[in-house]
């Protein structure tokens, strides 16, 4: 893409930042560092990064519909509005083992889908949390489930294995919200990296944040590349729009790692720049509009 400006926002030196999600009523971005247990609120408007929690890893979250973050944590679902004032939506002991989330995304009927990793074995699962308090199993065998997110017409799908390199596409049907005819649009050659944390377009394309290759890339609803951003970090782990018009592009950024040799094994991008990342990073251009993310249903008791 020409015409475009890549800024770095903050140095939070994060860990594993993640998870952003635009707020368009206040006009804010949350993001999160998984393996820091911190989570941030960017303001654009006085350029202020402020840590707004402190403690449970949060693989991601949403925007509450009723008020406050619906929270993917290592040790379950969770409301939230401060660490003075939330609650545990899901937090049973039998399912515990089976809830340290990774990523997250609201579905357009107030649901919750959220990712599971464990380190080493591939059994990660993605469930999904419903308003009236159910939960249930979409699918499973993932070596890291990640980056999801929906087509603006609602017929499709989309979800990440990033130890496989692959995203993978579901027929959506709005009316019942089944998923359905899972097949893969795109496999990542590991010398780009590997797909982490993705979003969707107003125009239905995808755009996923290559963890190891240092650059996003548009994906139109085929899967073939449109675009790529290259950045000044390795470890680009997820992408989300913002702003007045959701043409800002935000990209969270890791330093996990950082002081490890590098290996014949990691990409190319692993030897030719030295900052593994820790930033939030901030695209502006005006081609490429965002669409507004869902929000969770979840009522506080």
């Amino acid at each position: 893409m020409s015409d475009m400006q890549i800024e770095m926002i903050v140095d939070e030196q994060a860990l594993v930042g993640e998870g952003p999600v635009w707020e368009p009523k206040s006009s804010v971005l949350y993001w999160t560092d998984i393996r820091g247990g911190r989570y941030f609120k960017y303001d654009p408007a006085t350029n202020v990064n402020e840590t707004i929690h402190n403690g449970i890893f949060i693989g991601g979250a949403a925007v509450n519909k009723n008020g406050g973050l619906t929270f993917g944590t290592w040790e379950g679902v969770m409301l939230w509005r401060s660490d003075s004032d939330w609650q545990w939506l899901h937090h049973e002991p039998e399912m515990r083992e089976r809830m340290q989330f990774n990523d997250v995304t609201a579905g357009p009927d107030g649901s919750f889908y959220a990712g599971s990793y464990f380190e080493d074995a591939p059994r990660g699962e993605l469930l999904r949390f419903n308003p009236d308090g159910s939960h249930e199993l979409i699918a499973d065998g993932f070596g890291i489930s990640n980056g999801m997110g929906f087509s603006p017409d609602l017929t499709v799908f989309y979800h990440t294995d990033s130890l496989a390199g692959e995203i993978y596409a579901y027929d959506y049907h709005a009316a019942t919200s089944e998923l359905a005819n899972r097949r893969i649009l795109v496999k990542l050659d590991p010398n780009e990296g590997i797909p982490d944390g993705m979003t969707v377009d107003g125009d239905g394309n995808i755009w996923s944040a290559c963890w190891g290759g240092a650059q996003i890339i548009q994906f139109d609803p085929d899967g073939t590349e449109m675009s790529r951003i290259k950045f000044p970090a390795v470890q680009t782990s997820a992408v989300m729009f913002g702003g007045e018009d959701l043409t800002d592009i935000y990209v969270t950024t890791a330093t996990f790692g950082t002081g490890d040799p590098i290996t014949d094994n990691d990409p190319p991008a692993y030897h030719s720049i030295s900052n593994r990342g820790g930033q939030l990073f901030r695209v502006l251009q005006d081609k490429v509009q965002g669409k507004p993310e869902f929000e969770t249903d979840f009522h506080w008791s």
